[in-house]
């Protein structure tokens, strides 16, 4: 596989971070140039790594339940910066409180997110739907 940069971050005011690892070890195995931003990035610190590396998809996730809020704006962020073509890809506790994920998914696809992942989501499910996306498999 052509090296592949990604971008991989926890959103807001999270600091999960043992998901994220768990992402960078996943996706690195898989063979992807992985750029961990870590814990508590903002939208303006996914795009600037975004840009530097020339990454091809970036992942955000969130597991305290604020992703809806703190993903708000963040495509409109990218198509400003000229990185419209760039995937995006959210997953983890996105909302508060349960919620059907069929309806967490139609709100994060309005928000321009490529993929949207539930609770859970094992890293191998990413992986596979990144090789998709990008036209390596």
């Amino acid at each position: 596989m052509k090296e592949v940069n990604l971008v991989l971050g926890v959103i807001g005011a999270d600091v999960h971070a043992i998901g994220n690892k768990i992402l960078e070890y996943a996706l690195t195995n898989a063979g992807f140039k992985v750029h961990n931003l870590g814990v508590m990035v903002s939208q303006e610190e996914f795009v600037k790594a975004a840009l530097e590396t020339d990454a091809k998809a970036v992942l955000v996730s969130s597991l305290y339940g604020h992703g809806e809020i703190d993903c708000r704006g963040l495509k409109e962020k990218f198509i400003e910066a000229g990185l419209d073509d760039v995937l995006l890809y959210v997953g983890g506790n996105l909302v508060v409180g349960k919620q059907d994920f069929s309806e967490v998914e139609r709100k994060f696809k309005a928000m321009g997110f490529d993929r949207v992942f539930p609770p859970g989501t094992m890293p191998e499910e990413a992986i596979k739907a990144l090789k998709e996306d990008l036209g390596l498999i």
